[in-house]
């Protein structure tokens, strides 16, 4: 079985963007057959993302390592990914995520700030080791009222 990790890392939970990322998650788990997705909102950790041993941080980390297929979603910030996500990520250790499988889904108000932060984002997952699927789901925010179907199809198209 194939443990699957959604991390959204919108600092509002329960976002259009952690909506996506739980849709992807979901529709890839059943693609594989595997139990539904572990959800981890970025922005439910709070000031705990800077307090060392918090309990909540320490579980998101571990869960991230744990898992066998992380699907990492964040929105557009700046043209990149957003800081509560880089800080929460900032914990792993060096090559943490080694040998996992990770699917980069970025949301942006046009295209090509979509794709740009999505190629961050790879960039960050692949320092951590993980294996980043491509293509990505760079997402532009008028497309998000399709997240379902969306979802749906990226999940059935991924070649792994």
């Amino acid at each position: 079985m194939t443990a699957i990790v959604v991390v959204s890392g919108n600092p509002r939970a329960g976002s259009r963007t952690s909506a996506l990322a739980i849709a992807v998650g979901e529709a890839i788990a059943d693609r594989l057959g595997s139990p539904a997705p572990t959800v981890i909102e970025v922005g439910d950790l709070g000031a705990g993302l800077l307090t060392p041993g918090d309990t909540a941080a320490k579980a998101a980390v571990a869960a991230l390592t744990e898992a066998n297929l992380l699907v990492v979603a964040t929105p557009t910030y700046k043209g990149s990914y957003t800081g509560v996500l880089k800080v929460l990520l900032d914990q792993l250790p060096a090559q943490a995520l080694s040998g996992k499988l990770a699917v980069p889904v970025v949301t942006a108000g046009v295209a090509p700030q979509a794709a740009a932060a999505e190629s961050l984002l790879r960039q960050l997952l692949v320092e951590l080791g993980a294996i980043a699927v491509r293509p990505g789901l760079p997402l532009v925010e008028a497309d998000l009222p399709e997240t379902a179907t969306i979802a749906k199809k990226y999940a059935a198209a991924l070649d792994w």
